[in-house]
């Protein structure tokens, strides 16, 4: 996947050719191909109105949610969510994001042992942004062997709610590394700027006192929650 200014100038403000509707998951969601100055490129298209409404979560949110979680991505310096957008699309305003080409044979049940630090790293971020959805297939290979996380719709509950397949570090410490960026996270919440600033405007006051709650839990426990004895089934 090629990430440069010309990516998000496509994601931003290219022409929609096409929308495709894909056949999976409970909201509206569709394939679209961008053109903008001779260049071409596919995208994943999650308008606000195709959201179907849920009880725990805000109607018409989302789509913020997976643009907040691509930002908190970029604040951590953690490359794992592919370049996110808001913008108006065939049905209105929504995300688009870009899309990952990828083997659909493979999820996370399928990944081998030389994934794992690019696991854990998506493991802590998931207790940082209160993933409610991590399931298999919502981890994506490409084919330089980068593993991707997508749909992170349901992130950022006032509720610590994680839901996910990932148990394999249950117990295991966090590596110092990916506590560090927690850290300089923490440090920053006192006084937003930036994408961080961008990323708590698009939450509920309560959600970033959660959110803020949460950092400093992740900091306080160092290691990974979970089930004992629960590990990938394969």
């Amino acid at each position: 996947m090629t990430l440069d200014q010309s990516t998000f100038e496509l994601l931003t403000g290219g022409e929609i050719l096409s929308c495709q509707l894909t056949p999976a998951g409970s909201n509206y969601t569709f394939l679209v191909q961008l053109q903008m100055d001779g260049r071409t490129g596919l995208a994943i298209y999650k308008p606000r109105d195709g959201e179907s409404p849920l009880w725990d979560f805000p109607s018409g949110t989302l789509y913020k949610r997976e643009y907040a979680a691509y930002l908190l991505a970029g604040v951590l310096g953690w490359d794992l969510i592919p370049p996110t957008v808001i913008r108006d699309g065939p049905y209105g305003i929504g995300s688009v994001q870009q899309y990952v080409e990828h083997d659909p044979k493979q999820n996370y049940y399928t990944l081998g042992d030389e994934i794992g630090n690019q696991l854990r790293t998506i493991a802590c971020f998931d207790l940082v942004a209160n993933s409610t959805d991590r399931k298999a297939n919502h981890l994506l290979v490409d084919p330089d062997g980068k593993l991707w996380s997508i749909d992170h719709g349901l992130t950022f509950h006032a509720d610590t709610k994680i839901r996910t397949v990932i148990w394999d570090y249950c117990g295991e410490r966090i590596p110092k590394k990916l506590l560090n960026a927690v850290e300089n996270l923490s440090r920053q919440l006192s006084d937003p700027q930036g994408k961080l600033k961008e990323l708590v405007e698009l939450l509920l006051p309560e959600e970033v006192v959660a959110f803020q709650k949460r950092v400093e839990w992740v900091l306080d426990e160092g290691v990974y929650p979970g089930l004992p004895g629960r590990t990938r089934r394969r």
